[in-house]
């Protein structure tokens, strides 16, 4: 599948389900959320591009216990139809380029190596898959992003203004 917007693609609200693997404590959490990308109300952001908010809210859930989790990304749209994820603070975290179906990526977090791997697997599923290793980690985690419904996107084809809603 190819996107030819990769921010146009995912704007938008989806449920998030994430299954973790903790190869040191044999632990294996879930989350279980919805997510909102909506491009910023300012509506420019670094160099005059387009600038998304990712919301992630949810339960992260360990055995019984059950706690509040979020996070906060700025999603950055870049020429060509990639776009450059920012965490809290413009802190440059990873780029991704869904323009031919799927993205490999890498980050380095200090003395951890995240290896990230996006697929889409239909307009209304996108998987994501992390291997994380370091000194003080060493987990695996699936994420699979149904859609819940579009919003419309500045430009482009793939996630564009007047598309409809998707069935959820």
């Amino acid at each position: 599948m190819e996107i030819s917007d990769t921010l146009g693609f995912l704007l938008g609200t989806w449920e998030v389900s994430r299954f973790y693997t903790d190869h040191r404590s044999g632990t294996a959490p879930t989350f279980q959320g919805r997510a909102v990308l909506a491009l910023d109300p300012a509506g420019l952001a670094l160099e005059g591009l387009d600038l998304a908010r990712y919301e992630e809210t949810g339960q992260l859930c360990l055995g019984s216990q059950r706690s509040p989790a979020a996070r906060s990304l700025d999603f950055v749209r870049r020429p060509g139809g990639a776009v450059m994820l920012y965490r809290p603070g413009r802190q440059p975290y990873v780029d991704l380029d869904l323009t031919g179906g799927a993205w490999d990526a890498v980050h380095p977090c200090g003395a951890d190596h995240y290896e990230i791997s996006t697929v889409v697997k239909s307009h209304d599923v996108v998987q994501e898959y992390w291997r994380v290793q370091g000194p003080e980690k060493d987990y695996t985690a699936v994420t699979t992003l149904r859609r819940v419904s579009r919003q419309g996107a500045a430009t482009g084809p793939g996630g564009g203004a007047g598309q409809r809603p998707s069935p959820g």
